[in-house]
């Protein structure tokens, strides 16, 4: 995957919409066509996506005008159908109508102690390849006539023409995410799951904040937002697992660790868990809680060697595709990315923990 970078200093949805669209036309199109065939071959016709899609715009202009604008604004710019775009940024949304893959994305490992260092934090993003040839690295102001107004500036990775995914703001916060499945996942397209992890970074400079934000949103189909703090606080981490049921919080272990991959953690959403039992998700989630003992205060290079541990590239965390399965079913890891939130900067590599190890980080 190759990693473009746009910063944008425009200040309001429309412009910053324009802004995008404009900048990134061509990938956007091609984005959002990869993401139309993908729905088809996963037994989706055009008439069910446009619904959520729609349905999930609708959502999403309820719940954050600002947001629904800069979509519609990026998919002017662009030349795409307000819909079309809607569909990729409601992607869980829309694969939400067939039900939970036979593997999940992701696998996040927060440590996160009490005291004035800030948290350490890796994640990995597994998806399919010949979905994301290319993705984005972002750095925007947030909307200036926003009330809600106290952060200065995000920086984040996300997919091309999507509105967000994995990211930090200079108040201090950060937004780690994995996708989960729950039995009450619907396709009556809720709010959009990553726009949540957006307007997290846009406006939220505390846990609190970030976690009233994520109940504010009726969702259709389920993730889990692992959101970090700067800040001194109890919690300073937390993993907030959605479904269309309810909000359940996890807090760091006795230890200060946090881990999730793509299963339900919290007692209260585990009779729902609707992820196949072939997923990888239990066997990662093992793998780094018995890593964990080696990755706290090293570097974030070494963070990742020891994500992986002995088996270095061959370690559960890291997908390789299996060139057999067809190009929908290719698992890989296409990236690995590390929140500091004292600068406000991602460090990232686009691949798994052990190419982190191996070359060390890009910082955007």
């Amino acid at each position: 995957m190759r990693l473009l970078r746009l910063v944008t200093a425009s200040e309001t949805p429309a412009e910053r919409g324009h802004e995008i669209g404009a900048a990134l036309a061509q990938e956007i199109r091609a984005n959002v066509d990869r993401y139309l065939a993908f729905f088809a071959v996963r037994g989706l016709n055009e008439a069910t996506v446009r619904a959520v899609a729609e349905s999930s715009l609708t959502a999403l202009g309820e719940w954050s005008p600002g947001l629904a604008q800069e979509l519609r604004s990026t998919a002017e710019a662009a030349g795409v159908e307000p819909w079309r775009l809607a569909a990729l940024n409601a992607r869980t949304e829309v694969l939400a109508v067939v039900g939970a893959d036979r593997e999940g994305e992701c696998s996040t490992a927060i440590y996160a102690p009490p005291g004035a260092a800030a948290p350490q934090t890796i994640q990995t993003w597994d998806w399919h390849a010949s979905l994301c040839p290319a993705g984005l690295l972002l750095e925007l102001v947030p909307d200036s006539t926003s009330p809600e107004r106290r952060v200065g500036r995000v920086r984040l990775f996300t997919e091309l023409g999507m509105l967000g995914k994995i990211g930090v703001n200079d108040a201090g916060i950060g937004v780690h995410f994995n996708i989960l499945h729950h039995a009450s996942d619907h396709p009556r397209g809720g709010v959009p799951v990553h726009a949540i992890a957006r307007r997290i970074l846009d406006e939220a400079t505390s846990i609190a904040e970030a976690e009233a934000i994520a109940r504010s949103a009726r969702v259709s189909a389920s993730t889990v937002l692992t959101v970090v703090s700067l800040r001194d606080e109890h919690p300073r981490a937390v993993c907030l697992e959605l479904s269309p049921e309810r909000v359940s919080v996890l807090t760091p272990d006795d230890a200060h660790w946090l881990l999730h991959t793509n299963h339900f953690r919290h007692p209260d959403q585990e009779p729902g868990e609707a992820t196949p039992d072939v997923s990888t998700t239990y066997v990662r989630l093992d793998h780094v809680a018995e890593r964990v003992a080696d990755m706290a205060n090293v570097s974030v290079q070494e963070r990742g060697a020891q994500m992986c541990g002995p088996a270095g590239g061959n370690a559960p965390v890291c997908f390789v595709p299996n060139p057999a399965d067809p190009p929908h079913e290719q698992w890989t890891t296409l990236l690995t990315i590390s929140l500091d939130l004292a600068a406000a900067r991602l460090d990232v590599v686009a691949g798994n923990p052990a190419l982190l190890a191996a070359t060390g980080p890009s910082r955007f």
